[in-house]
């Protein structure tokens, strides 16, 4: 069989051989090999997330919300090195977090001291303006609470949402025409348009997760400049 990227098996040190390249996605797959904690395919989604947010979005501190390894927030980092600061908060904070955290600073030293693990509620996180908010897989209606955090602050936010629950989630009446998980993702691209934000769809490859629709937006001060 072969190295199928959207494989929850989890990435050992024997995982290494197949980064064996010299680009930058190689030595992060065999920091986290390393690490030896990670499902393979949150490797492929965290990095599919942070280059095509940092493709549109730069600088300012990160918030990761419901950052469950906290991989991301260190990618953006790697990614664009203007953001100086990362804050990746989870209301139960798994030991992942710290043997991710441990491995990419052993790697890029240059981000000792810069990536915060918390855990706390999302909606005790204070959250800037000239934040970036982002959240990989946050489930059900907890995608919808960290849009409502960046709305709230007028921050820019990434997410790929997950788990589309129609008990919990607002489907925007429309899933009568396309299926509910599309129709939910739907209503919060309307909701952040609602809101005064410009809407950017992206999708990351299926052969990763058919959970693949990426939702950025940023207020429209940010986007006519």
């Amino acid at each position: 069989m072969g190295f199928a990227h959207s494989s929850r098996v989890k990435l050992t040190p024997r995982s290494a051989p197949h980064f064996s390249g010299e680009t930058l996605f190689d030595r992060i797959g065999r920091t986290v090999c390393e690490a030896d904690c990670l499902p393979r395919k949150e490797l492929y989604e965290s990095w599919e997330l942070a280059r095509r947010a940092r493709r549109r979005f730069r600088g300012g501190r990160v918030v990761d919300l419901a950052c469950g390894h906290g991989l991301v927030a260190h990618l953006m980092l790697l990614l664009d090195d203007t953001s100086a600061t990362a804050l990746a908060v989870d209301t139960r904070m798994p030991a992942s977090a710290a043997k991710i955290a441990a491995a990419m600073t052993r790697e890029w030293p240059r981000l000792a001291g810069r990536v915060t693990l918390e855990a706390r509620a999302i909606e005790d996180v204070a959250i800037d303006e000239a934040d970036l908010v982002v959240s990989a897989h946050a489930c059900g209606a907890l995608t919808d609470d960290v849009l409502a955090r960046a709305i709230e602050a007028r921050a820019r936010v990434v997410v790929l949402p997950c788990c589309h629950e129609k008990a919990t989630c607002d489907s925007g009446g429309v899933d009568g025409w396309v299926d509910a998980p599309l129709a939910i993702d739907m209503t919060r691209a309307a909701r952040l348009r609602a809101a005064g934000y410009v809407v950017y769809t992206h999708l990351i490859p299926e052969t990763i997760t058919p959970k693949n629709r990426l939702l950025m937006a940023e207020p429209v001060r940010e986007a006519s400049r």
